[in-house]
């Protein structure tokens, strides 16, 4: 049965394009399947400049922790705050193709390109085949997805997800076809699984609900299969629920500044890739689906499907704003599960503004430009920082870094063999960064109490390698944790330097070539005395 009034005729496209009469003729699964096979080798294409290019320190505590068993990794998680899923699934992945870069950030990269055909299947299934194919095409050179398929983190999973996420929603909730209940349900868990803004993305999917149910004619079977379908995701969540809990009451640092009201600015140029992109295709978006605003479309399901899509992000995003009031992690990158909704209004709005929205996408794609240079070529200079100092390090050498959460980044570039210590004290594992109350343990931890045991259990004949940030002219060091990181990291440096039973050896990186996130300098000493 209907939840909603039978929709009106559908309001006519703007300047309608007319299909080829010679592609009439083509069946439409050939068609199709060889538009999907060019966009997802164009994408590959592009997507893989930088496939090779260096881990920057997420990357680093990622594999790192991946590297571990998989009966440990969600321990190891405890310590670190992020769910399990897609270091399980990277853990799986290493053991089949390695722990290199390439090999690490190719899983990204095939999360990024499945992201084309589950994009043309959501449009498609639930707008026309013109919007399943205009949503390949803004899928296929999305360019937030061009960046992060070359990064070994799991924001292309959550891109993914978000997809099959909004589109079973809609399906379900709005166009009441019940068997997607469970696709959402599932979806929903695996994002919980993933990272924490599925968490927002499922509360704001409850208040997208909001304006279905008052159109609703069966508002109690409406609500009836929204119980079955969160309740579903949260009972699948239950095992990492008690981990979920002690790392949201312990683990984390304000590593980053409250935002204030620059997402609209955020949305525009790290989701979208510019504002040019964004005019482009919310000028579509306006044409095509204006008409779905008028009071005599008010009530019909594509009017619901409009507001489902409009509603789920802002209220995501208002959610995730007003948590980072409390604790600051808002940043670009996390904006992934929204790239769904917002991707698939914008190719239905293209799709119904006939000429007007085709021209919109070509500019999208045109304004891009080169798309590969969303995607930075240096993240880190800690490959070169290992390259150079490898030759000189021994076994039992000690290696200090200056940043805690950088040891990871450190570990993975240097020899085997080595032992470390951060400017908290040493450090047992270097392969993850242990966030339980970092920033108290970085407060408490006096800069020459900590250093003189660490100097004291070096033979003279070993070595000190301090690696230590590269802060000056940052503006991005403001954050409560950034900013004690960099007043520790030159206390630490100022220590080691004036020490009479240290004697410097070597600097690196001798040619610093740059980095998009955090750079490194390293000096290595000499126990002398």
């Amino acid at each position: 049965m209907a939840t909603l009034a039978p929709p009106r005729p559908q309001v006519p496209a703007i300047a309608e394009v007319g299909t080829p009469s010679w592609l009439e003729r083509v069946p439409t699964w050939a068609s199709t399947g060889l538009a999907l096979v060019v966009l997802m080798a164009i994408s590959a294409f592009i997507r893989t400049r930088y496939l090779s290019g260096q881990f920057w320190e997420d990357e680093a505590i990622t594999t790192g922790i991946s590297s571990h068993s998989l009966s440990a990794i969600p321990g190891i998680l405890r310590h670190d705050g992020s769910p399990p899923l897609f270091y399980l699934l990277l853990h799986v992945w290493m053991r089949l193709f390695g722990s290199s870069e390439p090999a690490t950030h190719s899983l990204s990269l095939m999360f990024g390109l499945l992201c084309i055909p589950a994009g043309m299947w959501a449009g498609w299934s639930l707008f026309g085949r013109r919007a399943g194919l205009l949503a390949a095409v803004l899928f296929a050179f999305s360019t937030f997805l061009a960046q992060y398929a070359q990064e070994t983190r799991m924001y292309e999973l959550m891109g993914l997800l978000g997809i099959f996420a909004i589109a079973a929603f809609v399906h379900a909730f709005v166009y009441r076809r019940r068997g997607y209940l469970i696709l959402f349900g599932v979806s929903l868990a695996l994002m919980l699984y993933t990272h924490a803004w599925g968490i927002f993305f499922g509360a704001g999917a409850v208040i997208a609900l909001v304006p279905v149910w008052f159109v609703s004619r069966e508002r109690r079977a409406l609500v009836r299969d929204a119980v079955l379908a969160f309740a579903g995701a949260g009972i699948l969540f239950l095992p990492w629920l008690p981990n979920f809990i002690y790392q949201a009451t312990h683990t984390g640092a304000p590593w980053a500044s409250p935002i204030r009201f620059g997402t609209p600015v955020l949305l525009s140029r790290d989701l979208m890739g510019g504002d040019r992109i964004t005019t482009a295709l919310v000028l579509a978006a306006v044409i095509g689906l204006a008409p779905l605003t008028t009071r005599a479309y008010r009530r019909t399901q594509e009017a619901m499907v409009m507001w489902a899509l409009i509603l789920l992000p802002i209220a995501t995003l208002t959610l995730a704003w007003l948590a980072s009031q409390i604790t600051p992690a808002f940043v670009s990158r996390y904006f992934a599960p929204l790239l769904g909704a917002i991707l698939l209004l914008a190719a239905w709005g293209a799709a119904r503004s006939g000429i007007v929205g085709l021209v919109a996408v070509a500019l999208s794609i045109v304004f891009v430009v080169n798309i590969a240079s969303y995607a930075p070529e240096y993240k880190s200079d800690m490959r070169d920082v290992g390259g150079e100092m490898t030759p000189l390090l021994h076994r039992g050498d000690l290696v200090i870094s200056g940043q805690p959460d950088q040891a990871p980044l450190a570990w993975y570039y240097l020899p085997s063999g080595l032992s470390y210590a951060t400017t908290i004290g040493p450090v047992s594992d270097p392969s993850y960064m242990n966030w339980v109350f970092a920033l108290k343990r970085l407060q408490h931890a006096n800069p020459a109490a900590t250093l003189a045991p660490l100097l004291a259990g070096l033979r003279p004949g070993q070595q000190v390698l301090y690696v230590r940030p590269l802060t000056e002219g940052a503006k991005n060091w403001q954050a409560s944790w950034t900013q004690l990181v960099r007043r520790r990291a030159a206390q630490w440096g100022a220590l080691l330097a004036d020490d009479r039973s240290l004697e410097p050896v070597a600097l690196a990186p001798h040619n610093y070539r740059g980095a998009a996130t955090v750079a490194d300098s390293a000096v290595l000493y000499k126990k002398v005395s």
